[in-house]
């Protein structure tokens, strides 16, 4: 049985990732942050670990105690901090706390469970981003959300050639504008069809698409 380990899975698209690879007969492990995630996770049949992903200490301390091979390490909890901010009157103060969720979450994710993955059969890691963190694409908006988006790209572009040695394919991918509570009401795509695509992008990937950024659709994002 093939195993997943999903951070931020309590709620949201985390807890659809989780929802649809349980009902595809994989092993889930869920990182959440509270008592209604860990029951949200149970009811599905899935393992929880309770930690806050921006406390990289914390995140250490736990993970590494986590000792099964995992085949898919993906590193999806996130925030959009504070909305509406703008030039003139950024909150830097929430604007660290996005990159210390958004960034450094996922960096501590890696590191932690990087032997975990190489152990397994799959081997493949796979960041939560946006397409919002494409500089690209970049259109002015949501500054804060967007740079850690962006920052985060970069670290899936660096892992992927740290980790080519031990076989392991990294990727960058987007979820598209989802109806979840960060995406909003009038978002067109459903949470479930957005994993659905995800989930199909990651069992279709191949040693040389590590390092790539792709939509839930499958179709390449530019940097």
């Amino acid at each position: 049985m093939p195993t997943i380990l999903i951070t931020g899975a309590g709620r949201g698209l985390g807890l659809e990732i989780a929802r649809q690879y349980a009902e595809g007969g994989w092993r889930v492990v869920g990182t959440v942050r509270d008592a209604a995630g860990e029951s949200r996770l149970k009811k599905l049949g899935a393992e929880t670990l309770q930690l806050d992903v921006s406390d990289p200490r914390q995140m250490k301390k736990i993970l590494s105690s986590f000792k099964d091979p995992i085949d898919v390490l993906f590193c999806n909890a996130g925030i959009i901090g504070k909305r509406g901010s703008t030039l003139g009157s950024f909150d830097y103060a929430d604007w660290e706390g996005v990159l210390r969720v958004n960034l450094l979450g996922a960096a501590a994710s890696v590191e932690a469970l990087v032997d975990n993955v190489a152990a397994s059969e799959r081997k493949v890691v796979a960041l939560m981003s946006s397409r919002l963190g494409s500089i690209a694409e970049a259109g002015g908006m949501t500054v804060p959300y967007s740079t850690s988006k962006t920052a985060l790209n970069m670290l899936s572009r660096s892992m992927s050639e740290l980790l080519k040695g031990k076989g392991i394919i990294v990727v960058a991918v987007s979820p598209g504008w989802v109806r979840t509570d960060m995406g909003g009401a009038g978002a067109p795509l459903s949470p479930e069809d957005s994993v659905r695509g995800l989930r199909k992008v990651l069992a279709g990937l191949r040693p040389q698409d590590s390092g790539r950024f792709f939509s839930h659709d499958g179709s390449a994002i530019p940097w």
